[in-house]
């Protein structure tokens, strides 16, 4: 019994240790654990306080460095990563709604009220949580109106701007000070008035879907030179010029994108009446008295394709062009031209799609000079009534006309006199007349190159005949296509030929007589410039010739005998310094029995003829025009060209008549020529063949 007592007694107390060890540990344990509980209970409020503090600091911070509560001016803040909702500060998320940059965004927080247009408000859940972290560091909960007096002091923070940045889906928010053209600050109703009134500024004059500048941007953006409205020079200007205080906008403003790669080269087509162009058309067979010209007309004005029987040409892009069909080709290429935009206020110059050489083909032999005149003083009159005439007088306008400029020139009111006068108009003068042939002493007319019979319409065509010119093989020093011209008075055709039939082994001819059709056949020219290293181009009619962009094709170095054949002519497509892939030869010294063809070409260095071979077949790509159906990819052509060289042109007017200054001044119209291409009218080596403008011309 009694050791069964004390066995039952030191049970009884081993159980009440157990017991109190176990409840000792457990209080342990849930000391620690409840510890650990306040302790990051404590922590989460406190952060979760101090990211409210922290984004209402980032949302609501001053820009002016003397505000109370924050001295630095709040940092911009772009949505660079790609998400429905940027988020600003730590945690409080702005609404991704967009506005138009005129809706300017004001926010202003005073007193118990907030306004926000474009900026985040804080939501329902996010003001609990505030409420919960201020609770859980025993203070006394803090009103929203309260707490933002704290931050900022009641002051109104500056005005909050949304911008896009890049694409649509990149946000700005930056914070500016409301201050518009001035340093002080206006009030609300000052800047919304002065927002409005921006706003109609750029409403006027939008082009159709083109992009456009803000016309609050520096005339310098605009691709213009800021105007000086206090010059003294306006008088010097021409009257038939808008003032440069007095002009249109067009003129200081033309909208200039500068992420617009037509910017700079846009240009404006007048949309003439049919009877100007299309209807002529319809005429075709009246355009010339010896050749059906409804044939050459076909194919956008490249004529019929040419076979390759006889293996001279490549098997596509070659056509029986006229050399008088550039009327109609150039028109239908500009209507392939990247940069057209049908805001006239945008362009860079304005085309008038006017097929001259057509109409006074038509009127050329039996007809007196009223009807001659007629359809160019009808063109005048519609120009000159049209509003993009009057910013610069027209100065900006160009035309193509596939004749030479004798045949617009007409001195007389006699019948008997050559042409009509479309050139001599004195509104005319203020354009730029493109033709195949130009006056080497009037300024307001540049030539451009013949059509050729080669039009591709894609970059590898080029390349391919390029390389093909390379390989070709020179059988003939040197040869002529063309005919005499014994009525000619000082022609030297007759003797040109007589050296070339003493040199046969040398030279090869080709005669174009008037019954004779040999020149008329584009594989016979074709071949013979393919087997010459020289081509002779002396003057025919009048200086130029379509020969001379027939043999660069054809990789044959031509031989002049006039600089005013090329030199002079085509500024913008061949190289100034002539002798890098021509030949000048003085047609007085043939004229005189001074000079030995032959003996000439001979003396010519073997390196010298193989660098100006290359440099002539590196020129075809510039005296040729695309097929006008396509554009082709990297090459620029005649027409590119051509279209840059009116664009320069015209950016020089019009600089000139911002600046106060007459555009036509600075040197006198009878020496165009020389200041065209050598930019100077100091005395000159070819002074004498430019002596007397040329007036024996025969047809």
């Amino acid at each position: 019994m009694i050791c069964e007592r004390r066995h039952r007694e030191k049970m009884d107390k081993s159980t009440v240790v157990g017991k109190c060890r176990n409840h000792f540990w457990c209080v342990i344990f849930s000391s620690i654990f409840l510890w650990f509980f306040l302790f990051y209970f404590h922590s989460s409020a406190l952060i979760s306080s101090k990211n409210v503090v922290r984004s209402l600091h980032n949302e609501y911070s001053i820009a002016e460095p003397n505000s109370i509560g924050f001295t630095e001016t709040s940092k911009r803040i772009n949505s660079t990563e790609n998400r429905e909702e940027p988020i600003t500060g730590d945690g409080i998320k702005v609404e991704n709604q967009r506005k138009n940059s005129e809706s300017p965004n004001h926010s202003r927080i005073t007193g118990n009220e907030t306004k926000s247009s474009n900026k985040g408000i804080i939501s329902g859940e996010e003001k609990q949580e505030l409420s919960e972290g201020n609770e859980s560091e025993n203070e006394p909960p803090v009103s929203e109106t309260e707490e933002r007096g704290d931050l900022i002091h009641e002051q109104t923070i500056t005005e909050r701007r949304t911008e896009p940045v890049g694409d649509d889906s990149d946000v700005e928010i930056r914070d500016q000070p409301s201050v518009i053209r001035g340093s002080k600050p206006t009030s609300d109703e000052e800047e919304e008035e002065e927002r409005i009134s921006d706003q109609a500024e750029l409403e006027t004059g939008e082009g159709k879907g083109e992009p456009v500048s803000n016309r609050n941007n520096s005339d310098m953006e605009n691709g213009f030179e800021p105007v000086n409205r206090t010059r003294s020079k306006p008088s010097s200007v021409p009257a038939d010029i808008q003032s440069p205080v007095n002009r249109q906008p067009e003129i200081e403003n033309r909208p200039k994108p500068r992420s617009d790669q037509c910017s700079g080269q846009y240009v404006y087509v007048h949309p003439l009446p049919r009877r100007f162009n299309d209807d002529i058309l319809k005429e075709c067979r009246r355009i010339s008295l010896w050749t059906d010209m409804c044939r050459f007309i076909t194919n956008k004005g490249l004529g019929p394709p040419i076979g390759n029987s006889k293996g001279v040409f490549s098997n596509t892009g070659w056509y029986a062009t006229n050399q008088f069909t550039l009327d109609v080709l150039f028109y239908n290429r500009m209507k392939q031209y990247k940069c057209l935009t049908n805001n006239s206020s945008m362009a860079s110059a304005i085309f008038v799609p006017f097929y001259a050489g057509f109409d006074i083909s038509r009127y050329l032999f039996g007809f007196n000079t009223t009807v001659r005149d007629s359809t160019s003083l009808a063109l005048i009159k519609w120009l000159t009534e049209k509003p993009e005439w009057k910013v610069l007088g027209g100065r900006d306008h160009f035309l193509v006309s596939g004749r030479i400029t004798w045949d617009f020139r007409r001195l007389t009111d006699e019948d008997s006199d050559w042409g009509n006068k479309l050139m001599l108009l004195n509104e005319a003068k203020n354009m730029t007349m493109l033709v195949i042939e130009s006056s080497p002493w009037h300024r307001n007319d540049i030539g451009i190159p013949y059509p050729t019979y080669f039009h591709p319409s894609r970059d590898i065509e080029v390349f391919q005949w390029q390389n093909r010119m390379r390989r070709s093989k020179k059988r003939y020093l040197f040869s002529f296509a063309g005919g005499p011209r014994p009525n000619l008075p000082g022609s030297i055709r007759g003797q040109i030929m007589e050296q070339c039939q003493a040199s046969r082994r040398k030279c090869k001819l080709l005669g174009c007589y008037n019954k004779s059709n040999k020149c008329d056949n584009p594989g016979n020219v074709m071949k013979l410039f393919q087997s010459s290293v020289f081509c002779l181009q002396p003057p025919g009619d009048s200086y130029t010739r379509r020969s001379a962009f027939d043999s660069i094709l054809a990789g044959c170095i031509p031989v002049f005998f006039h600089p005013g054949s090329a030199y002079v002519q085509y500024i913008w497509h061949l190289p100034k310094n002539y002798t890098t892939y021509s030949v000048l030869i003085s047609e007085d010294e043939v004229r005189e029995g001074k000079v030995n063809i032959e003996k000439r070409l001979s003396r010519i260095p073997k390196e010298q003829v193989r660098a100006m071979r290359e440099q002539v077949i590196r020129l075809i790509p510039r005296v040729i025009y695309a097929d006008p159906r396509s554009r082709l990819e990297t090459l620029e052509d005649a027409f590119d060209l051509a279209v840059q060289g009116v664009i320069r042109r015209v950016d020089r007017v019009r600089k000139a008549i911002i600046d106060g200054v007459d555009p036509d001044a600075g040197y006198k119209e009878a020496n165009s020529w020389k200041y065209n291409l050598f930019g100077t009218e100091v005395e000159n080596e070819w002074d004498h063949f430019f002596a007397k403008p040329i007036r024996s011309i025969s047809y």
